[in-house]
């Protein structure tokens, strides 16, 4: 892993985010880029009409007034973005990043994450963003948009960040999974990390084959593993055993059916990263 990329936008998440990807980075002497992306709705001028059906020359003088207010707001806003970046930047400096660049960008966020996830290995975002409600059913209205737009890994942070121990790996068998385990096996951010494969089935149905080539592989790149079967609902037992065995990561495969499925039938994805309350690595 050579540069991971992470998106924070002043949210109480911000600090985490930080803090997660500078734990990457110095595991594995990775630089890091912290992104700001200042959408339309903080660059976007007042356009309401406060005119009204004044005169004409102090409707003029109004507007010349107004004008230089949204030029004071904007001014603003750039300068808040500058000091968020500031900020985030001697954080992870203070957590010993050696390599870190700051860019603050206006336009859409999807739109610019695909320009700049080009050269990132990892992308880092919050669970929840600026305008969210912390109330813990609800999640960032950007996550799954950069999760399913990204064709990178994606760490959501947690609210806090804690020292990563134990990694507990959702594994079913199909592609994303296995793509989890191959990417945890060559990369140094979970070198010396002690890692549970976890495989959940329904009743009456048997584990995936897979699971042994798993748990080989993981071995052979020098990893302390074991692996589990357990029967129930994958969101239930998943969430079960990262509150219970303390695990400090979650690791997973990230939406792997379609946006319209997933409103019918749910998403395990969303599922684990609404209700747990440690990061989540998400591979598509």
């Amino acid at each position: 892993m050579k540069k991971i990329l992470a998106l924070i936008d002043g949210s109480k998440y911000s600090q985490s985010v930080c803090d997660h990807a500078a734990w990457m980075a110095t595991r594995c002497q990775a630089t890091l880029e912290l992104l700001h992306v200042l959408g339309r709705r903080e660059g976007a001028a007042d356009t309401a009409d406060l005119s009204g059906s004044i005169g004409l020359g102090a409707r003029t003088a109004l507007l010349e007034e107004l004008a230089e207010l949204d030029g004071q707001k904007a001014r603003l806003i750039n300068k808040r973005g500058r000091a968020i970046l500031e900020d985030g930047a001697q954080r992870a400096a203070d957590a010993g990043v050696q390599s870190i660049s700051t860019t603050l960008r206006h336009g859409q966020l999807i739109r610019t994450l695909q320009e700049f996830e080009n050269n990132a290995d990892m992308i880092c975002i919050g669970k929840r963003g600026e305008a969210s409600n912390f109330d813990m059913e609800h999640l960032g209205s950007n996550l799954e948009r950069v999760v399913r737009a990204s064709h990178k890994p994606v760490l959501v942070a947690s609210r806090g960040f804690q020292p990563v121990k134990r990694v507990l790996i959702a594994f079913d068998g199909g592609t994303s999974s296995i793509k989890a385990v191959e990417r945890v096996a060559a990369c140094k951010v979970f070198t010396g990390l002690e890692c549970l494969v976890l495989t959940v089935v329904g009743d009456g149905r048997s584990p995936s084959k897979r699971l042994e080539g798993a748990v080989a592989l993981l071995n052979d790149a020098g990893f302390k593993v074991e692996s589990d079967v357990r029967r129930g609902q994958p969101e239930t037992v998943i969430a079960d055993a990262v509150e219970q065995e303390h695990f400090d990561l979650l690791v997973m495969g990230a939406y792997g059916h379609s946006r319209i499925r997933n409103l019918i039938i749910g998403s395990t994805t969303t599922q684990m990263v609404r209700s747990c309350k440690i990061p989540v690595i998400l591979y598509r």
